[in-house]
């Protein structure tokens, strides 16, 4: 098989996935903007409130990744059935963990008076993670029909549906934040209701999308004789759900801890980190996208038992992500003391995070090749494995390398940053290996 046409496919879909990822990356900078024009204090706020999310929601996130999977490999066996059974189970045991996740936060709200944080600032984010911990609802619920969409290969969908939501929000927050209209001045709380309102729109958007649309008319109209729980279905979700939310999970946990542990380092590092990070995880929605198309396409050929189709779908994203990875690379080398002007103009800031630019530039590639590993892996139902190797590229390896390095070794911020380097470097190694290995295996 030509692995030009195969790359040329996986990048076809991705790009859709792709930009509904910045779609929703751009949502969380312009309320954090918006909110930002008010008061310094309630932009710490609701920074604080979208950290303590982070990791509940990526880990609802890889619950959501079991649709695509089974959807896409029952596709592959042409069997419209199942890929309704799969849709009806999926949905509601999304719906579930949705509930959960949000439930938690809520009853558990008053945690952030004990996380060491400004009085006035935990006071603040509380009624914040309130609603925000409600908006969870809608917007998991939008990811698991977008899941079912991307796994029949129709992504545009819910791009465009992300790509709206943009413009809605701002208006929302506009009326509510700053009380245009007549609307009362809400403040940060106008941005946590902008944000419940705009999820809630587009979960149903994507919900009547789904359900009255010629494209998926097929698999409605079985849903009579499809849609009914079962427990063997739920076990078979849960297999891929749960070990893929712990994957990305731990991914966003470890980076978060890096955090933590740079900012005892200084306000100057802390600054460094931040902007050069939030370069990084823009590049890495290409990989995230690229990754989850790679392993629907895989998912589907898993489905017809075509092991020479998986094994040059996985060859074809991998040499395109090993490009990628270098092209970002590059650009990191080249503009590593330009981008963190467009975030601050401290000199000490600037002169850190150029350094920092150049370690992310040397596990651009890694990452970017790990992502893919681990989606490809995901496409053949092999999850236990690659999250162990997750586990240990970052948990046993990464963080505490990197804390050796910076503290130990006196290197500071850049230390952390040689743990990243280590951990991705053998995530990226061993799930790429392993994909190989178990394509060629299988295909024999």
């Amino acid at each position: 098989m030509d692995l030009k046409i195969e790359a040329k496919q996986t990048v076809i879909l991705a790009l859709p996935i792709i930009f509904g990822e910045l779609a929703q990356m751009a949502l969380h900078l312009l309320d954090t903007a918006m909110i930002g024009a008010i008061s310094h204090v309630q932009l710490a706020a609701a920074s604080l409130v979208l950290n303590v999310l982070g990791i509940p929601f990526v880990l609802g996130i890889g619950m959501t990744m079991s649709i695509a999977q089974t959807v896409s490999m029952a596709q592959g066996q042409n069997d419209n059935k199942k890929v309704s059974h799969y849709l009806f189970n999926g949905f509601w045991m999304c719906a579930i963990f949705s509930v959960l996740i949000a439930l938690s936060l809520y009853l558990g709200k008053n945690v952030i008076l004990h996380l060491g944080q400004d009085p006035e600032v935990a006071r603040l984010a509380i009624p914040f993670l309130e609603v925000m911990s409600l908006s969870l609802i809608p917007m998991l619920l939008f990811m698991a029909l977008k899941q079912f969409t991307d796994g029949l290969q129709h992504t545009r969908t819910a791009m465009v549906l992300s790509i709206l939501s943009l413009p809605i929000n701002v208006f929302i927050n506009w009326l509510l934040i700053y009380g245009n209209w007549g609307f009362p001045r809400m403040e940060m709380m106008g941005a946590a209701y902008g944000t419940l309102i705009t999820r809630s729109f587009i979960f149903v958007a994507l919900g009547l999308v789904v359900l009255r649309h010629k494209l998926f008319r097929k698999y409605i109209a079985v849903r009579k004789n499809q849609w009914y729980f079962s427990a063997a279905t739920f076990k078979e979700l849960l297999k891929i759900g749960v070990p893929s939310g712990l994957q990305i999970g731990m991914e966003a946990g470890a980076f978060v801890v890096s955090g933590i542990i740079i900012g005892t380092i200084g306000v100057v590092e802390q600054a460094a980190h931040q902007i050069a990070l939030s370069c990084a995880a823009f590049t890495f929605m290409a990989s995230m996208g690229l990754a989850q198309a790679g392993s629907i396409r895989v998912s589907n050929a898993f489905g017809t038992k075509n092991f020479k189709k998986i094994t040059a779908i996985g060859k074809s994203t991998l040499w395109t992500a090993l490009a990628y990875g270098i092209f970002c690379a590059l650009i990191f080398v080249v503009f590593r003391n330009d981008l963190p002007l467009l975030f601050n103009h401290k000199a000490e800031v600037i002169a850190m995070a150029s350094t920092l630019f150049v370690l992310a530039a040397i596990f651009q590639i890694s990452d970017a090749t790990q992502a893919i590993g681990s989606g490809l892996l995901r496409g053949i139902k092999d999850v236990k494995v690659p999250t162990v190797l997750i586990f240990v590229a970052y948990w046993v390896l990464g963080i505490p390398a990197g804390y050796v390095l910076a503290f130990n070794f006196q290197l500071g911020a850049p230390g952390i940053w040689l743990g990243f380097i280590i951990g991705l470097g053998f995530s990226s190694f061993f799930l790429t290996t392993r994909f190989l290995k178990m394509a060629k295996k299988q295909k024999a």
